[in-house]
């Protein structure tokens, strides 16, 4: 007669939401629960039966708590296979309990390293050795041992359960375990069957991704090289995206843990879900807004910005953005650095009425209640997004490549970064000039290369953008184009230097008031000849303000 089978389930926790009804619910299936301290003393407190893990190890749980779980008994349980005969052998030797599901997440390091003010030893107190411990263990012998370490996965691992345990799922192969107190042979069909690997093995995937993030993590935290010889740049998964860079593209985005990204706070508000592109096209504007304090509005095409402006209100600033460039900005994305109230909102409005364009998305730190109403009878389809507080700029940056990435740090443009500025021709700019040239210098670093900005004599918004190109003349060429008769005396700003002297002659032909240039071409004596010619004052930054 065959003896009832004994199944033990090992319970592990420190995040207890979701895990008394799955306790309880293993527990109604026959398993034994064996569980650690504040574990054991949470599902006793909701009267579910439990085994406190040193009655199995016959050890206290000692070192504050380090040492718990690990140990021969209960990594021996979890990792001994059921379907070879040498180690069911060796479980009967040294009386194993079979563990064939562990339940298992970690002590929050990733919170405890984010929060201001927690010292060394706080955050290296979280880090969970136990729990990875017994997360791998359970992962590699997943065809024997059921791991989970997503709470997202309770209701489908309970599912799963009542169905194989009800005889729904085909059964497995029988191997002799060794039953300890009860000193008597049984047969288990430990979770082995061919038929059910297809929903062990993904959640044994999701625990070495769980791990991997967890561990990169920490090796960030205490890492002091700003490139270790290697690295893991870990990601969660955000949202599924509607399509990629087209439609016949799938996509979605991840967020990296403890960085101060504005992306992972995205809030739909209503019409359309994001593509790859409105993702990149948000992010571009974000870049473009983010280094100024006054009220900031950008249009973004093709991830690159058709005007870029300041204002006095939002309204103010996102009129100008899209005065700057009118025909480009149909189909673009706004991005505003300041909230969106119901000004700002007519002008998407009116931009719509009058020019019969229409604007893909926007996005903003908050919007007012009556704008959304309004932005959502301009255009149905129109995505309207929040995204909160604009932060502080990562210290570094990372461009992924076909199967590589470059990791870079970023070029925050300060007002340390003018330190470096030169004016190199007779001809001085006035005070306006000057900032105006730094209101262009901020806009340019933001704008692909190669990047040429139009910005007007006086007003803080851009009046020609060239950009993307292979020839830094023909960027000239269609800024100034743009521009027309605003470029007269207003600043002409390049991301790099002039090779040749022919982007001061077209320059002059325009009537520009000031020109600010990289600086550092063997060809610098002709530009600067060719300005104390016209008169056009020239600055060299001696920075450039590459953006690729």
């Amino acid at each position: 007669m065959r003896t009832k089978i004994q199944k033990y389930a090992l319970i592990s926790v420190f995040d207890k939401k979701g895990i008394a009804i799955l306790a309880k619910k293993l527990h109604e299936l026959g398993y034994k629960i064996i569980s650690t301290g504040g574990t054991a003393k949470y599902l006793t407190q909701n009267r579910i039966p439990n085994i406190p893990v040193s009655t199995v190890t016959h050890k206290p749980e000692c070192f504050d708590g380090r040492i718990k779980t690990i140990s021969f008994e209960i990594e021996g349980g979890i990792l001994f296979d059921r379907t070879n005969p040498d180690h069911v052998d060796q479980a009967k030797k040294f009386k194993i309990k079979p563990i064939d599901i562990v339940v298992c997440n970690l002590y929050p390091f990733e919170q405890t390293s984010a929060k201001q003010n927690t010292t060394l030893e706080e955050v290296v107190e979280h880090i969970d050795v136990g729990g990875p411990t017994i997360i791998r263990a359970a992962a590699k012998n997943y065809k024997n041992v059921l791991i989970v370490v997503d709470q997202n996965d309770y209701d489908s691992v309970e599912t799963y359960l009542e169905s194989r345990h009800s005889g729904k799922v085909a059964s497995t192969t029988a191997s002799r375990i060794f039953q300890g107190n009860e000193r008597s042979w049984t047969e288990s069909s430990a979770l082995t069957s061919q038929d059910d690997e297809g929903f062990r093995k993904p959640l044994a995937a999701k625990a070495f991704a769980h791990l991997s993030v967890y561990d990169s993590q920490i090796a960030s935290f205490l890492s002091a090289e700003l490139f270790p010889k290697e690295i893991t740049i870990p990601g969660r998964l955000q949202t599924h995206l509607r399509y990629g860079e087209n439609p016949h593209q799938q996509a979605s985005l991840y967020v990296i843990p403890n960085q101060t990204s504005i992306l992972k706070n995205l809030e739909q508000l209503s019409g359309r879900k994001l593509s790859a592109t409105n993702v990149e096209d948000i992010n571009a504007g974000i870049e473009s807004v983010r280094f100024f304090k006054k009220p900031c509005a950008v249009v973004i095409k093709h991830n690159n910005p058709c005007g870029i402006s300041l204002g006095e209100t939002s309204k103010q600033a996102l009129q100008r953005s899209i005065l700057a460039d009118a025909e480009s900005a149909f189909g673009g994305v706004i991005v505003l650095n300041k909230p969106l109230d119901v000004g700002a909102a007519k002008v998407i409005a009116d931009f719509k009425d009058e020019k019969r364009s229409n604007i893909d998305i926007v996005a903003s730190p908050s919007i007012e209640k009556r704008a959304l109403e309004l932005l959502k009878t301009v255009r149905k389809s129109m995505g309207v997004y929040e995204f909160g507080d604009i932060q502080k700029i990562n210290p570094l940056q990372i461009k992924a490549l076909d199967g590589t990435f470059i990791l870079q740090t970023t070029d925050a443009v300060d007002e340390q970064s003018f330190n470096s500025w030169k004016v190199v021709t007779t001809t001085k700019p006035t005070k306006i000039q000057l900032e105006q040239a730094k209101l262009a210098w901020r806009f340019i670093s933001r704008i692909r290369s190669n990047a040429i900005v139009i910005v007007d004599k006086s007003l803080p918004m851009t009046r020609g953008i060239g950009t993307g190109q292979t020839s830094r003349i023909r960027s000239v060429k269609i800024a100034l184009e743009q521009a027309g008769g605003y470029a007269k005396d207003a600043i002409l700003a390049s991301d790099s230097f002039f090779p040749f002297d022919d982007v001061i002659k077209l320059a002059s032909e325009y009537k520009i008031g000031t020109i600010i240039q990289q600086g550092g071409s063997i060809n610098d004596k002709a530009s600067i000849d060719a300005c104390n010619k016209t008169c056009i004052p020239m600055i060299f930054t001696h920075r450039r303000a590459f953006w690729h």
